[in-house]
């Protein structure tokens, strides 16, 4: 199941304007014992004003992996854009150990 959050205020992200979050469940299967749904709208906040380069373009979706870093922890988010959409698609979240 994949769900969808309505972000209460928009962020910009790679000069878009973001203002849905859709989460796959992905993360469930790993990392259900310190990442939630709320923890990963705290991650993507943290993308507000950024830009960064995709890992691999497929089709219309650019694919990313980006760290993050909050309240002393490192994560790393693998998300999406898809060409001229205001979403962004968290793929998986999970805890990083490595420097970045």
């Amino acid at each position: 199941m994949i769900g969808a959050f309505i972000k209460k205020s928009p962020i910009k992200l790679n000069n878009i304007k973001i203002v849905e979050v859709i989460i796959d469940t992905h993360y469930e299967q790993k990392h259900r014992g310190y990442m939630s749904d709320v923890l990963i709208l705290k991650l993507v906040n943290e993308l507000d004003r950024r830009k960064e380069l995709p890992e691999s373009v497929i089709g219309k979706y650019s694919y990313f992996a980006t760290l993050v870093e909050l309240d002393k922890k490192t994560y790393r988010l693998v998300w999406l854009l898809e060409d001229h959409a205001i979403y962004i698609g968290i793929v998986n979240a999970y805890r990083d150990k490595r420097r970045s």
